[in-house]
């Protein structure tokens, strides 16, 4: 019996280069080989098939010899088998009263390759060759395809130019496997550094650049990262050795001790557990040669510097030269002949300037002083005359050139106040900061937020007004949910955790609205909720009108108002996740323990358990079994127990709300705007497609300023939004407006955005000024390049598929646009839904006319 490798037609040779090893994974790969060579089942081969050659740890310790043929697979005509029936095979166990299995140990090299196919299962090993590398290095460009294969004298030149370099001076010592290995690591905020060394010579370098993720890191994790980075390089020096690591980040001394890690740092624990290391603590000021590998050097061309010395030099002198067209590029501010002659004018024509020059060298002058070329000057500060137009001209040059960039008021003074002075410099400076539309418009606020905290009533009676909100982005579950639905009591804080799915319509969540809640509790008189799209709809907001029930929905982009649900939110994810990870189980399995536990959990604000809040009673668990019975209250004493309790209920939730009121306000300020003022709006931007990052990072914090129509109670107002923001609540928290600092001077341009339901935008592009095809894996893929910005020209290569989904008017000779108001029923005329409550149904009908009507009857 031979076995076969049959190939797919046009299939030809693989070869792919061995794995580096440590030392010792050699010596058992060396010695594994030898053994298969002794019993004559391998063979040298001069095949030009190649796979490559792992070994992969037993459970007794030793390594076993694996081949990694998955190349040679994907060549392969496979063999379709059919599997059989399970209950067939049970069928055929009938009668048998002994079953048992078999394994055979270490039962390899059974069956023969057949001769021909004997090359095809060739694999290649590492044989060490001195100076390899040397040798090979210069040829291999030699060794692509797209190059020909032609020695020329430049490549001679360069292969003795190279090995007489290597030769002569040996910067790099070769390892020796019988003595240790000292690593050196490093990490800043630019890279990882880490050196390879032995008796204090230098074996290997590595370094990298931190990735986008990696400049998230804390110190702490960043230092580690450079550990775990030299190990990962340096793994076939290092595994199965005794070595010690060097780093100048003494926490890490201490790592193997800490008992608290996060995911990331157990990640690594479990990877630098395979090594046997000593980690070490190294001073920074003696860690040179890691630190230097792991900092990102700076150029600056020696002209630069020679020219910033003459500049300092001419300062020194009272020297005032016009610096080249190049130089003003960076920001800095030209003090030029001209410039001075009109400071000199304007001084004479100052009356508090001309009073200065007359009173110089008295004790009414003291600092000021008249230099040589005659103009006024305070602590040797230029004295800028009473004059809007020079004055602008210094406060735009010093704020809006490249190199300031808009700073802020503080940094702004000190900077100009080392070269000029005037009346009341300082307050105008913060005037003119205060004022600067981009500046209001990007910069973010350094300050206590936007008003104070405002207390909800106090609910009368139980579930009398509840709150409710939605948990996503959960694993789906075996009954094909993948979000909670999260209902809360005001009062009693008792709470119901639904599951659902968040593709379930209206009139799901609706049915099962009623049987979990209404059924239970009753109609609520009042719902606090986000403006999530369902909470929003017409269905639920009609549905809700005719049970009586107010809908109080949250302010645009405030979740706040809604703390409870928020609240309980975090509470319930912290039970599920410490259920799931004790019972190993889905989360819906142990969502109505989650529930049991969060009922009868000692809450604050009212001082007892949400259970005993509902019923007046303690629930009975297996930590209580000793309690018998309970005490019996009929008639008038129990009602007189009940309103007692709910009244003491609502005291401690009044002494709640003043405290958490006290603790709010003290790190918040208060806001007011008038009727008429205009605001900036804050928004969350987000970006088109391939675009995210940097339009996140870069997109104003605030888009154009909006009028107030009228205040809506203490901390919300209403916004007269234009067309392209109707589909948008017009009324915001006043956390998420900035007052507008009006100058004749602004021009404001509407900007061109598209508004989504979660209070987000992206920037519409312009055009498509440049198609081509991108090959991937194998594929074709058509790439557009999109205009963002007529006027400056930013442009980025797009999917074109995705592009002519959401914008399909940059293909099209005219934009046909849809009604954006368009009703969200789409085609649907009719739509029913039935309530059977105890003693009431409600039918609603929706008509064509998107008017809703209701007939409601009693059922005896």
């Amino acid at each position: 019996m031979e076995f076969s490798i049959d190939l797919v037609p046009g299939a030809g040779p693989v070869s792919v280069s061995p794995y580096r090893m440590a030392p010792a994974e050699l010596v058992e790969l060396k010695g594994q080989l030898e053994d298969l060579l002794e019993k004559q089942l391998v063979r040298p081969s001069v095949s030009p098939w190649g796979a490559l050659v792992l070994l992969v740890k037993k459970k007794d310790g030793g390594s076993r010899l694996c081949v990694d043929y998955r190349q040679l697979n994907k060549l392969t005509i496979k063999n379709k088998y059919s599997f059989p029936q399970i209950d067939d095979l049970m069928d055929q166990l009938r009668g048998a009263s002994v079953f048992s299995k078999i394994d055979l140990r270490s039962s390899y090299h059974q069956i023969r390759v057949k001769e021909g196919d004997i090359p095809k299962t060739a694999f290649r090993t590492r044989r060490f060759i001195e100076g390899f590398s040397t040798k090979g290095a210069p040829l291999t460009p030699l060794t692509r395809e797209e190059q020909s294969f032609i020695w020329t004298d430049a490549y001679e030149r360069s292969f003795d130019e190279l090995k007489k370099r290597l030769t002569t001076s040996p910067v790099l010592v070769l390892p020796n496997f019988g003595e240790p290995f000292d690593v050196c690591c490093d990490a800043s905020h630019q890279g990882l550094g880490c050196v390879l060394m032995q008796n204090r010579k230098v074996v290997a370098y590595a370094s990298r650049q931190l990735k986008n993720h990696d400049r998230n890191y804390l110190t702490h994790d960043l230092e580690l990262a450079a550990i775990v980075f030299a190990l990962k390089i340096w793994r076939h020096y290092l595994y199965g050795a005794r070595f010690s690591v060097f780093s100048d980040h003494k926490c890490l001394k201490y790592l193997f001790g800490q008992k608290e890690l996060n995911m990331r740092q157990r990640r690594w624990m479990e990877f630098l557990k395979d090594y046997d290391f000593q980690l070490m603590y190294h001073p920074g000021n003696a860690n040179v040669v890691a630190d230097a590998l792991s900092r990102k050097s700076i150029h600056m061309s020696s002209m630069m510097v020679k020219e910033l010395e003459l500049v300092e030099k001419f300062r020194d002198l009272n020297l005032y030269e016009e610096l080249a067209q190049d130089h003003i590029s960076y920001g800095m501010i030209t003090i030029t002949s001209e410039f001075l002659r009109q400071v000199g004018l304007k001084q004479l024509q100052d009356v508090e300037l001309v009073k200065l020059l007359g009173l110089l060298g008295t004790e009414k002058a003291v600092g000021f002083e008249l230099g040589e070329d005659g103009i006024l000057r305070f602590k040797g500060r230029i004295c800028l005359p009473q004059d809007a137009e020079l004055k602008r001209a210094v406060l735009e040059e010093r704020h809006k050139s490249r190199l300031s960039i808009h700073p802020g008021m503080t940094t702004m003074y000190q900077d100009l106040k080392k070269n000029f002075w005037w009346s009341g410099m300082k307050r105008e400076i913060a005037e003119y900061v205060a004022a600067c539309l981009t500046y209001q418009k990007a910069k973010v606020e350094h300050q206590k937020p936007s008003g104070l905290m405002q207390q909800m009533e106090i609910p009368e009676w139980k579930w009398d007004s509840i709150t409710m909100d939605f948990i996503v982005g959960l694993p789906r579950s075996a009954r094909n949910s993948d979000a909670i639905w999260v209902i809360v009591d005001r009062l009693t804080k008792c709470a119901h955790f639904l599951p659902v799915n968040i593709k379930w319509s209206l009139e799901k969540l609706t049915q099962l609205y009623v049987r979990e809640i209404i059924r239970l509790h009753g109609v609520p008189s009042s719902i606090i909720s986000d403006r999530d799209p369902r909470f929003t709809s017409r269905f639920w907001q009609s549905l809700h009108q005719a049970l009586g029930t107010k809908l109080k929905l949250s302010f645009a982009y405030h979740p706040q108002m809604d703390g409870q649900s928020e609240r309980t939110i975090q509470s319930l994810e912290d039970l599920l996740r410490a259920c799931v990870l004790d019972h190993l189980g889905s989360w819906e399995e142990v969502l109505s323990l989650v529930e049991f536990t969060y009922n009868n959990s000692f809450h604050a604000s009212i001082g007892m358990a949400p259970f005993e809040a509902l019923y007046g009673r303690r629930c009975r668990t297996p930590l209580c079994w000793y309690q018998d019975g309970e005490s019996v209250v009929v008639g008038p004493e129990l009602i007189l127990q009940t309103t007692k309790k709910v009244k003491m209920i609502q005291e401690r939730m009044k002494t709640a709300q003043s405290r958490q009121k006290s603790y709010a306000d003290k790190r918040r300020k208060p806001l007011e705007f008038a009727e008429g003022e205009h605001v900036f709006l804050n928004v969350t931007p987000t970006s088109s497609v391939g675009r995210a990052l940097r339009a996140r990072k870069l997109t104003p914090r605030f888009v154009v300023p909006y009028q107030i129509i009228q205040p809506v109670g203490p901390v919300a107002y209403r916004l007269a939004l234009p067309l392209s923001l109707s589909n948008l609540h017009d009324v915001f928290h006043v956390s998420q407006l900035r007052k507008y600092v009006h100058d004749p001077g602004h021009v404001v341009e509407l900007d061109d955005v598209r508004v989504k339901e979660n209070l987000t935008f992206e920037k519409l592009p312009v055009d498509v000024v440049d198609h081509k095809l991108k090959e991937l894996r194998g594929k074709s893929i058509a790439l557009v390049k999109v205009l963002w910005d007529a006027t400056t020209g930013e442009a980025t290569w797009e999917v074109e598929q995705q592009c002519r989904e959401r914008y399909p008017f940059l293909f099209q000779s005219k934009s046909v646009f849809g009604d954006e108001n368009s009703c969200c029923w789409g085609g649907c005329e009719t739509l029913s839904l039935s309530l059977f409550l105890p003693s009431l149904a409600l039918t609603l009908f929706h008509s064509q006319k998107s008017h809703f009507s209701f007939s409601l009857f009693y059922v005896w």
